[in-house]
């Protein structure tokens, strides 16, 4: 079914657009198969290297495949927006619109967008700073200073070198926490356990703390697990922590991604998650995925952060994004008495490597206690 889905887009240029080139019906037909080419590179991935979520190609292959796919979604894309414009102006005025003088600057167009989406995606990311009010947070955490690195999603598009640098802008915040919230990585632990070893280094006075994306079920999770144990960093897996100041504290919470339960493994679970806590704690949750903020407003969950969306990555398209995940696709929400934060993530999946109008971030999140702010 995903390899059908990938389709449908050279399905539609080769139906509004090539069909009606001036061309023989061979070079016609050859376009075709090399727009399909391109739809299904991840299709032929499998047979030439690394899997269909994680092609082992040296970088620029991968820049360049995903830039031409990227391209491609943004032309059918456009095709689609002229032809609903061409209906509209037949019903309206019984007139139609040009053929190729229209198309061809949009072609044009595609190829640019996709080359300025492929730099944005695989630039290193800006802190994006936001501050935060909880209410029942202990005085002693005003100011506390909590970085969310969310999709990092290492893989030879987004390698070891750029993760060092992750590392470094990241330290450079000094923050008291850390939490990585999913999708660390795509590939197997031999191909990718030399890019995401930079992590070790991240340092916060209160420790970096992980959770697990849906990404980190489609590589042999069972593999990884012993792999991210020399990373010495601790995932929270429908667990919990409680960071103290003093005689104050807040607890920090994780659940794994739904994606596990598919694989054998502990599906979210928020009650378990918080067994033994008290119910004047005030809890941060991490959870990859922004849909279930409703139930975990319910539950009496403060501050969720998540990710998963990577912001819709191109402005427009992403409300496409948004029903699959309750409305919430980036930044901040007030869901009831909870705020929930959607990065737009450090990284993204190398199969779609564009972002235009939602920048990667590293989120600098600068807490306050409601008595902080009444003064």
């Amino acid at each position: 079914m995903f390899f059908i889905w990938m389709l449908l887009p050279a399905l539609y240029i080769g139906s509004r657009f090539i069909w009606w080139l001036p061309l023989s019906p061979v070079l016609r037909f050859g376009l075709f198969l090399v727009l399909v080419g391109i739809c299904e590179f991840r299709f032929f991935s499998r047979w030439l290297w690394g899997s269909s979520f994680s092609p082992e190609w040296p970088r620029p292959v991968v820049m360049l495949a995903g830039g031409l796919f990227g391209a491609v979604v943004l032309f059918a894309s456009f095709l689609l927006l002229r032809d609903t414009l061409a209906l509209l102006v037949g019903l309206l005025t019984r007139k139609t619109l040009p053929g190729l003088p229209i198309t061809l600057p949009l072609l044009v167009l595609s190829v640019v967008l996709a080359g300025v989406g492929v730099w944005q995606a695989t630039r290193v990311p800006d802190v994006r700073t936001v501050h935060v009010t909880i209410p029942g947070l202990p005085p002693a955490f005003d100011g506390y200073r909590l970085v969310q690195l969310a999709d990092i999603h290492a893989t030879r598009l987004l390698p070891r070198q750029w993760v060092e640098q992750i590392v470094a802008r990241t330290n450079a915040l000094q923050p008291d926490l850390i939490a990585i919230t999913g999708d660390m990585s795509d590939g197997s632990v031999e191909d990718r356990l030399p890019d995401v070893e930079p992590l070790t280094q991240l340092r916060a006075a209160d420790g970096v703390y992980a959770i697990t994306g849906n990404h980190e079920y489609y590589f042999d999770y069972a593999s990884w697990v012993p792999a991210w144990q020399t990373l010495s960093i601790p995932f929270l897996t429908n667990q919990h922590v409680r960071i103290v100041r003093g005689d104050a504290s807040f607890v920090l919470a994780g659940v794994p991604d739904k994606v596990a339960e598919n694989y054998g493994f502990d599906g979210p679970d928020l009650k378990r998650a918080l067994e033994g806590t008290r119910p004047d704690d005030t809890v941060i949750l991490l959870d990859h995925r922004p849909g279930t903020a409703d139930d975990n407003a319910a539950a009496g969950v403060k501050l969720q952060l998540s990710g998963h969306t990577h912001g819709g990555m191109v402005l427009g398209l992403d409300q496409l994004v948004k029903p699959l995940n309750n409305g919430y696709i980036s930044g901040r929400y007030a869901v009831g008495p909870m705020t929930l934060y959607v990065s737009n993530g450090a990284g993204l999946w190398n199969g779609f490597p564009l972002r235009l109008g939602r920048p990667s971030e590293i989120t600098e999140l600068i807490l306050h206690s409601a008595a902080s702010t009444a003064r």
